[in-house]
C-alpha cells in the first residue's frame, strides 16, 4: 500500500508547484490542444508570478499528495473573490486536481477530491463546485461518482481556442455527519 502524505502548498513550494501543473496539465490535454495553445496556457496559466499571486491570495488553497518526496497529485480551491465565476460566499471551487499519468486509476485523486470536501466542511461551505472540460470524460465520470451534478456552462481560452467547461457542483448541505459522499 502506497503512503501517501497531503501537504499544504506554500510560495516556497513554487517551483514545485510550477513543474507538477505544467507536467500533469500537459499529460492531461496536450494530445487534444495545439502545441502552440499548449505552450501559450502554460507559460501564461502556470508562470511563477501567476503561481505566486494564486499563493498569497487568502481565498486560495493549494495541496500536494506526495509519495516518497515526489509529488504525484496537486489539488487547488477556491473560495470567496478567488472563485473562477461568482458562485456565492458559500461556496469552493475546486479549481484543479491534476494527477501525474502514471498514478491514474490507483485514487489518489481521490485523496485530494476527500482533501477538497474536507476544507469545504472546515469553511462551512454550503456547495463545492468546479468546471471541466466537456471532452475530458474521466475527470466528468470521477465528479458524477462523487455526487455531481451539471449546473451549467463556461467558456475557458486555452490559448487562441475557446473550450466549453461543464459546471458541476455538490450540495454539502443536508448530508448526515461523518459522510463525504
Amino acid at each position: 500500500m502506497m503512503q501517501i502524505e497531503i501537504k499544504r502548498v506554500g510560495v516556497q513550494d513554487v517551483d514545485r508547484l510550477q513543474a507538477i501543473s505544467r507536467r500533469t496539465f500537459s499529460e492531461t490535454f496536450a494530445a487534444d490542444n495545439t502545441a502552440a495553445d499548449m505552450e501559450q496556457y502554460l507559460n501564461e496559466g502556470f508562470g511563477r508570478d501567476r503561481l505566486l499571486a494564486e499563493l498569497r491570495n487568502e481565498g486560495s488553497r493549494s495541496y500536494f499528495a506526495e509519495l516518497d518526496g515526489q509529488v504525484i497529485v496537486y489539488l487547488k480551491v477556491n473560495t470567496g473573490g478567488a472563485q473562477t465565476e461568482p458562485i456565492g460566499d458559500k461556496a469552493l471551487e475546486i479549481e484543479r486536481i491534476y494527477v501525474l499519468k502514471e498514478f491514474h486509476g490507483r485514487h489518489v485523486g481521490q485523496l485530494l477530491y476527500d482533501q477538497a470536501i474536507a476544507v469545504a466542511k472546515e469553511l462551512n461551505a454550503d456547495q463545492v463546485w468546479l468546471g471541466v472540460w466537456e471532452k475530458n470524460p474521466r475527470a466528468i465520470h470521477f465528479y458524477r461518482k462523487n455526487g455531481f451534478v451539471e449546473f451549467g456552462k463556461h467558456l475557458f481560452q486555452l490559448g487562441t481556442d475557446e473550450q466549453t467547461d461543464i459546471l458541476m457542483r455538490r450540495s454539502l448541505k443536508d448530508r448526515p455527519v461523518g459522510t463525504d459522499r
